[in-house]
């Protein structure tokens, strides 16, 4: 096992990061890119350009696949197609999600199909096939899931995005179970309320902006650079002991 420095370290790793053009999702394909990884992003509507270039930017090598993760089809040959264009795939950053808000009697079942899909089966199919894959190449490899404070509570109007992220810990501890023994860790971060677009409609609400900004003891709303140092201890030698995990990056709201 690597020490020191040594252990952070992602040089010679090919990462795939799914979600990857704005928010967690970039500053993760970035912060993975500072620790030497080369990486693979997706981006749904093909807005990758400032994330290519931020990696680019930093002598590493990075390229980008426009799809739709909650399309079953779409999704099933994206493993393959990564690590064809690397020659390998080292990580798997399950890092892709959407939301949607309305009152639990009134919600759509047509949201909640297309969140599950995307959040929690996506996972799982993306999973599996980086696992054979890493399997296939030896040496093992790091799957680290996007897990959310909804992993532990409720939340309001959003129960697709609540059972799925329930669902994603319970999986990462699944994987682990039966991965692990042959090298595969599998781990989840579960991020805090994170300053990003989808969380602008919150954050400048008169009435739940202030009421979560007064119990999160950091005194601050996090940001996607806050969420680099998790990801990338997960994804390298220092974490080869951590399996099923989930780490949550919340500046202490779960303290509280």
């Amino acid at each position: 096992m690597a020490k020191g420095i040594a252990a952070f370290s992602l040089e010679g790793k090919v990462a795939l990061v799914t979600g990857a053009s704005r928010g967690l999702g970039k500053g993760i394909a970035i912060g993975l890119a500072e620790a030497g990884a080369d990486v693979c992003i997706t981006s749904r509507r093909g807005n990758h350009e400032d994330t290519v270039a931020a990696v680019r930017a930093l002598g590493r090598r990075c390229e980008a696949i426009t799809i739709d993760l909650s399309d079953r089809d779409a999704r099933s040959g994206l493993i393959a197609e990564a690590a064809g264009k690397f020659g390998r795939l080292d990580i798997l950053v399950n890092n892709a999600g959407d939301t949607y808000r309305e009152a639990a009697e009134n919600y759509s079942l047509e949201r909640w199909d297309y969140l599950i899909s995307l959040m929690l089966t996506g996972v799982l199919e993306l999973s599996q096939k980086a696992a054979r894959l890493m399997l296939a190449q030896g040496g093992g490899g790091k799957i680290v899931n996007l897990a959310s404070l909804l992993t532990f509570s409720g939340g309001l109007t959003v129960p697709a995005y609540a059972a799925a992220k329930h669902g994603v810990a319970g999986l990462t501890k699944a994987l682990c179970n039966e991965w692990a023994s042959k090298g595969i860790n599998v781990n989840a971060v579960a991020p805090g309320y994170m300053a990003t677009d989808m969380t602008e409609p919150v954050i400048t609400d008169p009435v739940r902006g202030p009421s979560i900004m007064s119990r999160i003891p950091a005194g601050r709303w996090g940001t996607p650079q806050d969420m680099v140092g998790a990801v990338v201890f997960l994804s390298g030698p220092a974490s080869d002991y951590i399996h099923g995990h989930i780490l949550v990056v919340d500046g202490g709201w779960m303290a509280r």
